[in-house]
């Protein structure tokens, strides 16, 4: 059963539930009405008993032998005994007469009006001899006929003599019949408008939940078409006050994070690319150069031992990545250590010294004093060679690198200056944004990622520092990194 109720749809479930509600309302409310009705009918039929019971008391009198009669009982039309036996209560109607018994306190029938002779009752005496039900209305059968029986004590007044009255048991009676008539009536109607009510609630329901739920359909057709190449769509949201635009903004919301997620993983991805093409590019340069000529096994052991190095390197650049990776996404912190910025400048330019020798170039470095700066070290490092190897790369061969480190002001900066062709004016608004590349330049072979600078960029910002492009023209470009510098505590001269 529980597999079968999982198995259909919330729609057709969510009518089921409402079509078992309203068969337990709708149940409740035709219970409640027969049994309002019922009782107020039964009720009503009861008062009528009970006027009858005052009349029928003013109306018989007894004889000077001790009986007892009932003379307009007999003369009255049927409109004028419905008048006098309540007033057309819910017993009577045209053409019926009162039933009515008068009895002694020791069980002998005193008097019997025609409609009593009629329509006897067994029970008439027993009732009259039982203390327990004397004076109480019950439900009896006239033959086929059932009626409701008033049985109480009153008194008459002797003819001649006020002033004696003579106790006497007064039973007046009336049909059930139409009542029970009124009754199946209403428990027909209530049997067949329950199911009617119940198939257009159900219907009602059905139509109900579909118009609820359409904007889930909507929302699923959608999220069917969003695959990881269109995570920047994002599910409709027809109302977000309510509970579908709510979880459409959730859902949304998600998508957000998600796309979020991949685009850091692409940017990832691409930034492994870019920066692993630096130290191999160098680990290739060192083994051409040294498969140049034959050598003998010490200067190859030096190769080797250089190219192990790059590949140290590498393996480092690979967990600096991934680094910058979690810290760029909040997952991580980056170390910070006080740099000296000359010993950086140094380190960079002999790693990327190769490169340049096979264009013919030459790498300075000008210096002027100390500066020290706080940062992640490979972090700047990195950023500082990938300005390096885009210096190069655009220095046409033959060409003049310097690399300038200074302290100016409370910045302790390292700039880097290249020969080359500069940057157009168009594009420098946007040489620091992921993916855009100036284009080819004359004698470059313009194969990068357009990554180099933003991921430079990045790195020096993480450190608290700034990366911005000096200046640039026909005659070259320079850029400039820009760290909050650590001044070297003051030592007092030994006396």
């Amino acid at each position: 059963m529980s597999r079968w109720w999982r198995s259909h749809s919330v729609r057709l479930r969510l009518t089921v539930w409402y079509v078992a509600a309203m068969v337990v309302v709708l149940g409740v409310y035709a219970s409640a009405v027969y049994t309002f009705v019922s009782q107020n009918v039964s009720d009503s039929l009861d008062a009528s008993l009970r006027s009858d019971f005052w009349y029928a008391s003013a109306l018989v009198a007894p004889r000077a032998d001790g009986s007892f009669t009932c003379p307009l009982c007999g003369e009255l039309e049927s409109e004028e005994l419905v008048l006098a036996f309540g007033g057309g209560g819910t017993g009577f109607g045209q053409g019926e007469r009162p039933w009515l018994q008068v009895w002694s306190p020791d069980g002998t029938l005193l008097y019997q009006s025609p409609e009593a002779a009629r329509m006897p009752v067994v029970e008439g005496r027993d009732l009259v001899l039982s203390p327990a039900e004397r004076d109480g209305i019950v439900t009896v059968q006239a033959g086929d006929v059932p009626m409701r029986l008033l049985t109480r004590h009153g008194e008459t007044e002797l003819p001649g003599d006020p002033s004696r009255a003579v106790p006497v048991v007064i039973q007046v009676g009336r049909s059930a019949a139409s009542v029970r008539e009124q009754l199946d009536g209403l428990l027909l109607m209530l049997a067949l408008g329950l199911p009617l009510g119940v198939a257009a609630a159900g219907l009602g329901g059905y139509v109900l939940a579909r118009r609820a739920l359409l904007p889930v359909e909507r929302m699923a057709e959608r999220a069917r078409s969003i695959t990881a190449d269109r995570l920047s769509e994002r599910l409709p949201v027809e109302n977000p006050d309510d509970e579908m635009g709510r979880l459409a903004t959730v859902f949304n919301e998600t998508l957000g994070r998600l796309e979020a997620s991949f685009e850091q993983m692409r940017r990832f991805t691409a930034d492994v690319s870019h920066e692993l093409r630096t130290p191999l590019t160098a680990i290739r340069s060192v083994g051409e150069v040294g498969l140049r000529e034959h050598r003998d096994e010490t200067k190859y052991r030096s190769i080797i031992g250089s190219m192990l190095e790059e590949v140290d390197r590498l393996a480092g650049l690979v967990d600096r990545l991934l680094a910058l990776s979690r810290a760029e996404t909040g997952q991580g912190a980056l170390l910070s250590e006080v740099l000296d910025l000359n010993e950086l400048a140094d380190d960079v330019a002999a790693h990327l010294g190769v490169l340049a020798e096979e264009k013919r170039q030459s790498i300075a470095i000008e210096r002027d004093g100390t500066p020290r700066a706080r940062g992640e070290r490979l972090v700047l490092r990195q950023a500082l060679i990938n300005l390096v190897f885009n210096a190069i790369k655009y220095t046409p061969v033959g060409g003049r690198i310097r690399l300038r480190v200074a302290e100016v002001g409370d910045r302790a900066v390292i700039d880097v200056i290249d020969s080359g062709p500069g940057i157009p004016p168009g594009p420098q608004a946007r040489i620091f944004e992921r993916y855009f590349r100036v284009g080819d330049a004359p004698g470059v072979d313009e194969g990068g990622t357009g990554l180099g600078l933003s991921i430079a960029r990045w790195a020096i910002e993480s450190s608290g520092g700034q990366l911005t492009l000096e200046h640039t023209g026909p005659a070259g470009s320079a850029f400039r990194i820009a760290l909050p510098a650590v001044r070297a505590p003051f030592r007092r001269a030994a006396s």
